[in-house]
């Protein structure tokens, strides 16, 4: 296993999901969601693997689990402001480190989760996050896969669901193919912080930029905070967002041994 400082993998779940009602408890070769994305976690070495979440039925979902269910209130706008009510709650110190598992993640590889711990421990800016090279064109054009650029330095410049680069002479010619010599990446929802930054960043006021393109990662950003950017060791394959997503799922669940 790679050597990574202790951490704790915090894993936002909301019932009231928009485009999948109910999605932590929608099942997966006959078992909740949100029980697969804890396995993962647990897979990872956590030092300790918290569910925080809104909704009773969650809660009871989780019973008998060898995690912290932790209740919140219902009004947060993102997992992490969701996560930093946890945090405070429970006395987390201000140097421990939280990875924020979607609870949307149930192929999340144990190896990335180790990473985004590992590229905040390494890194002197306040937040972390992975990507994942885009490979088709399609997915750069799809609003639902969310874009990244990145600086020399390995920190985040923008996140967008618009396609970026914006690559103007091949685009001009066809946007059937990805131009070679490009870096296109795909973020994985997947981020590290430190209890303290946690706490800092959900007393920030939303911005202009998140609300727009509903992506809470550019609230750190748009207050002035470096995101360190890491590629994932591994392939990191898509959430569930949608019933198509779930169907793709159960289908590759299906096809494992």
């Amino acid at each position: 296993m790679d050597a990574v400082p202790p951490f704790i993998v915090a894993i936002p779940a909301r019932y009231g999901a928009t485009r999948l009602p109910g999605k932590p408890l929608r099942l997966l070769r006959g078992e909740p969601l949100i029980l697969h994305v804890v396995r993962r976690a647990l897979a990872a070495g956590a030092a300790e693997v918290v569910v925080a979440t809104d909704d009773a039925r969650i809660v009871e979902a989780l019973r008998g689990q060898p995690v912290l269910v932790c209740t919140t209130r219902a009004d947060h706008a993102s997992g992490s402001d969701r996560l930093a009510e946890c945090a405070a709650r429970h006395g987390w110190p201000d140097d421990t480190i939280v990875v924020n598992l979607q609870g949307d993640e149930p192929f999340a590889p144990a190896s990335g989760i180790r990473m985004v711990a590992r590229a905040l421990a390494e890194d002197e800016a306040p937040m972390a996050t992975l990507a994942t090279p885009i490979v088709e064109a399609a997915q750069l054009f799809d609003p639902n896969c969310v874009k990244l650029v990145r600086g020399a330095d390995g920190r985040a410049l923008y996140f967008s669901r618009a396609p970026l680069p914006w690559a103007r002479d091949a685009f001009a010619r066809s946007r059937e193919r990805l131009p070679q010599g490009i870096e296109f990446l795909r973020h994985i929802g997947i981020y590290a912080y430190r209890t303290g930054f946690l706490r800092r960043f959900a007393t920030l006021p939303r911005t202009p930029l998140e609300q727009a393109e509903s992506l809470e990662q550019l609230r750190a950003l748009e207050h002035g905070f470096a995101v360190a950017v890491r590629l994932a060791p591994e392939p990191f394959p898509p959430g569930v967002d949608t019933e198509e997503d779930l169907a793709r799922a159960a289908a590759a669940l299906g096809a494992q041994p």
